[in-house]
């Protein structure tokens, strides 16, 4: 605990760019959870525009179950 989830259009990261993603979640998730380095797990799932809507804005933006929040709402 915690888990944080990024689902993104296909996108090339290189192993820095990835490295710093890491660095810069796991400062901002230690800071707001007071949890541990070790503690935390980072996943990153590659979602094909066309399949956008059905598998990530549905059911994880638009559709979220009740008593689960969305921390900021994308501008589209």
């Amino acid at each position: 605990m915690p888990h944080v989830e990024i689902s993104h259009f296909a996108a090339e990261l290189g192993d820095s760019a990835k490295r710093r993603l890491e660095s810069d979640l796991v400062a901002a998730v230690t800071r707001a959870f007071g949890v541990a380095e070790d503690a935390i797990s980072i996943g990153l799932e590659a979602v094909e525009q066309e399949h956008w809507q059905q598998r990530v804005y549905g059911p994880l933006i638009t559709d979220r179950p009740a008593g689960t929040s969305l921390l900021r709402a994308p501008g589209y």
